[in-house]
């Protein structure tokens, strides 16, 4: 495996080889399946590509004995995957949505998540949960921000990359690393056939062919700004750098920051900014409940109130399951508008 490398997007050099988020993640797959014989896929209907196409062709790469499909029993393959972590392999396990996490939840929490900090250290996890997470017009059962249930969890590591870029080299980090990671990938940018990208000059861009990585815990700053901190993951990324830059003609400056990894969580990156801005904006699509958003407001009230010179906002969904109707799920998610709003209402 190569050293690690912490690289932004925007300081990489222009290229003609532009890759969607699913074909970034696929090539880091393969990547690690070829320099590793213990790393593996499992999960259903994934020989054939999966839900995401996340697994397509990989089936005829490797064969059937390193691209399983599984029976519909999340806990079952789940429980499968903890023990051949536990002797060493390197599980990377597709579900076809995040929100069929929830049957294997005994799995995930008391033992994938425990397992290590109960054999002090003799036991490795070395385990990748593949998430299709939040909202995209399929209804409250398979609309869930599955960061945001399992951010207080002890034990997991959490990664929602937005960009193609930061998907490749986030997942072979992730593949490497020996505990359980949750790698959780926004519905809306993938960038599968069939399926709208979010509607920004990232959901498309630069992958180089030569294999990299990039460290877990290490935030981005996508763009540079002065007046306001904007700290925004997964697709409120991409809806928070449409604002920021309508925002510039306007004569606002706005730093949006990408957190990256969720756990663990890149607080100093965000302190620099704030001490620079002196205004904060979290961006979330999970409920405000319980989100991250909300561990990141007390972490720079408690080591960075002194720079503040306008109390912290947070925007997230409300308290409440998605709905099904498309202009209600459109209300509930915090949209561009809404985002300009939180930002200018910090500038009076």
């Amino acid at each position: 495996m190569p050293d690690s490398e912490v690289a932004s997007v925007s300081q990489q050099p222009p290229t003609n080889r532009r890759l969607t988020i699913v074909q970034a993640l696929r090539e880091a797959l393969s990547e690690e399946m070829r320099a590793n014989p213990d790393v593996f896929v499992m999960g259903e209907d994934i020989r054939i590509g999966g839900s995401f196409l996340f697994t397509l062709g990989l089936a005829d790469k490797f064969g059937p004995e390193r691209v399983l499909d599984t029976p519909i029993s999340e806990a079952g393959f789940i429980g499968l995957a903890i023990g051949a972590a536990i002797q060493g392999m390197r599980p990377v396990v597709d579900f076809q949505y995040g929100d069929f996490i929830f049957c294997a939840m005994d799995q995930i929490v008391q033992q994938a998540a425990k397992l290590r900090y109960m054999s002090g250290g003799q036991v490795k996890i070395p385990l990748v949960l593949q998430l299709p997470s939040g909202a995209s017009g399929r209804g409250a059962q398979h609309a869930n921000s599955i960061e945001t249930f399992f951010f207080g969890v002890p034990g997991l590591k959490i990664v929602t990359p937005a960009t193609p870029y930061d998907a490749k080299g986030l997942l072979r980090a992730a593949i490497n690393d020996d505990n359980t990671v949750l790698f959780c990938v926004h519905k809306h940018l993938y960038g599968s056939k069939g399926r709208p990208l979010s509607d920004s000059a990232l959901s498309i861009g630069h992958v180089p062919e030569e294999p990299y990585t990039i460290d877990l815990g290490v935030a981005d700053i996508k763009k540079d700004g002065s007046d306001v901190t904007v700290v925004a993951n997964s697709q409120m990324l991409h809806r928070s750098l449409a604002v920021a830059t309508q925002l510039e003609t306007e004569g606002v400056s706005v730093e949006v920051i990408d957190p990256r990894t969720l756990v663990p969580f890149d607080v100093d990156c965000v302190l620099k900014s704030v001490d620079k801005t002196g205004r904060l904006l979290i961006v979330e699509e999970g409920q405000r409940r319980g989100g991250w958003g909300g561990f990141l407001a007390a972490e720079v009230a408690d080591h960075g109130f002194g720079s503040l010179d306008a109390p912290i906002r947070r925007l997230a969904g409300p308290d409440s399951p998605i709905p099904f109707s498309p202009p209600l799920e459109a209300s509930v998610i915090p949209s561009e508008a809404r985002i300009r709003a939180e930002v200018l209402a910090l500038l009076q």
